[in-house]
């Protein structure tokens, strides 16, 4: 591993560091993916990673390949002392919001943990039913702290894989490659074909 890329990796460390250091012993990062899509669920990550774990290239998934993500799932999903993921479908999302949403999906993956932390690390969402536990919101998130990095790459992963398994049944509208964002492309399929049963009523006002 280079120099450079353990500096990196240190420094992704450090808030985890400091809270290992007061006795927290099991620390949850959690993150999300799919948002902002016109199209699909949205799927909150949550990972709880051994204090001594390094495993180079884990970063915001927004800065990793979608090949290099895949793999990263992997190391992460072997090497994690438990890790889980929360879904809300686009149904929901419509009926709740996206925000709403988002909180439920996180509720889920702490809920299907199979170790319970003493401390959540989020991706700059608060106000949330953490279900008692504590912690702490930090914008940006998946690009400063470790945990909440892997939960990053663990989210977009299972997202990308649904929507790749959506585009077999609906592949007119492209999923596999835009995996249901609002590209030039995905808009001029919902004007030609139509919403489907994929997409959020709520995001596509305009387009229909």
């Amino acid at each position: 591993m280079k120099e450079q890329e353990i500096e990196r990796l240190n420094k992704l460390k450090e808030f985890e560091k400091n809270l290992y250091n007061t006795g927290i012993e099991h620390i949850v990062g959690i993150d999300e993916a799919g948002r902002g899509p016109l199209a699909g669920p949205v799927v909150v990550g949550a990972v709880i990673m051994k204090p001594e774990s390094f495993i180079e290239g884990v970063n915001d998934s927004k800065k990793v390949s979608e090949k290099k993500r895949e793999k990263l799932y992997e190391l992460i999903t072997e090497e994690a002392i438990a890790w889980s993921v929360g879904i809300v479908d686009q149904k929901e999302i419509d009926e709740i919001n996206i925000l709403n949403a988002t909180k439920k999906a996180l509720k889920i993956a702490i809920t299907n943990l199979k170790v319970k932390p003493d401390r959540i690390v989020v991706d700059a969402l608060e106000h949330m039913d953490t279900c008692g536990i504590p912690y702490t919101s930090i914008i940006k998130g998946d690009a400063k702290v470790y945990s909440i990095s892997a939960a990053s790459i663990i989210a977009k992963v299972t997202r990308d894989r649904i929507m790749r398994e959506y585009d077999e049944i609906y592949p007119e509208y492209g999923f596999a490659g835009h995996k249901g964002y609002g590209t030039a492309k995905h808009i001029q399929a919902i004007k030609e074909f139509g919403p489907c049963l994929l997409h959020r009523k709520s995001f596509i006002k305009n387009f229909i």
